[in-house]
């Protein structure tokens, strides 16, 4: 049962949204008998930059899971921004700290980045390739970088984008061997697909998948269909591969980490998920 004194996680998207964030939360909160609840909240664009202010207001209120289309508007709200929201330029979680300011990160790259080392893949020093530098790519290349690669190729046809994710990288990540305008994945230790491409049936690659090689680790965003045209391409030349699913389960133990609820494995997450598969 809810009561005022149940801590409140607000899951903000647009009514068209499908909030599936509460049919993993909540089975897990209540399987280990937290007092916590996450509630969705649809918000029209238009009333976003009012409403949140005083959506922080209430007394137990913890923080918000942010979805599109809010997530870009979340970073001139929030006091603060870690190095992975600035990078990536939109935040998808808001958390109140003691003194009631407002922290703001991104977390679509933490779960890409975990589920690619629980698959015993070391990402330190590594060549990486991310494909599709937008909404998806850009934290997971923020990730990416927090996560000690030496080397990273960026590409989207739209070229600033690049530009500008390369730029932010290099601020926060000097060290950084960085290059855009190519999505050739010879020589790359990682590619990703962080491009819509896949969700269709038809749709072209999103590389040349002839020009990776056998060990190169494979990586998805694409969740429509478990494995895609592409990862089975890659899967046929004995590539190691992640799914975009993955991405989903591994980012929910870094939420519950940022509110302090303490953590939890994939599996256990799957096991009282209410998501229909």
């Amino acid at each position: 049962m809810i009561s005022g004194n149940t801590t409140l996680i607000a899951h903000i998207g647009y009514p068209t949204f499908a909030f599936k964030a509460p049919l993993i939360y909540n089975p897990w909160f209540e399987k280990n008998d937290i007092d916590a609840v996450v509630m969705p909240m649809g918000v029209k664009p238009d009333d976003y930059r009012e409403m949140f202010p005083l959506l922080f207001r209430m007394s137990n209120i913890r923080g918000a899971l942010v979805t599109m289309p809010h997530k870009v508007a979340t970073c001139a709200l929030a006091d603060e921004l870690t190095p992975t929201a600035t990078i990536a330029g939109a935040s998808n979680a808001v958390l109140v700290r003691e003194d009631g300011s407002l922290l703001a990160d991104q977390f679509d790259g933490a779960g890409f980045v975990r589920g690619v080392e629980r698959k015993g893949f070391t990402l330190a020093g590594k060549r990486v390739l991310v494909v599709g530098n937008g909404g998806v790519g850009s934290p997971i290349a923020a990730s990416l970088a927090a996560a000690g690669v030496g080397a990273m190729g960026l590409f989207d046809p739209n070229a600033a984008a690049s530009e500008g994710l390369a730029g932010r990288l290099a601020e926060h990540y000097p060290e950084l061997r960085l290059s855009t305008g190519s999505k050739d994945p010879d020589g790359y230790d990682l590619v990703v697909n962080a491009t819509p491409l896949g969700m269709k049936d038809g749709d072209p690659l999103p590389m040349d998948v002839d020009r990776i090689a056998p060990t190169t680790f494979v990586g998805e965003v694409v969740m429509k269909q478990t494995i895609t045209p592409f990862l089975a391409a890659a899967q046929a030349k004995g590539c190691p591969i992640q799914v975009g699913s993955d991405m989903l389960y591994e980012m929910i133990p870094a939420y519950l980490e940022f509110f302090g609820f303490g953590t939890a494995t994939p599996d256990e997450l799957r096991a009282v998920s209410q998501i229909k598969s």
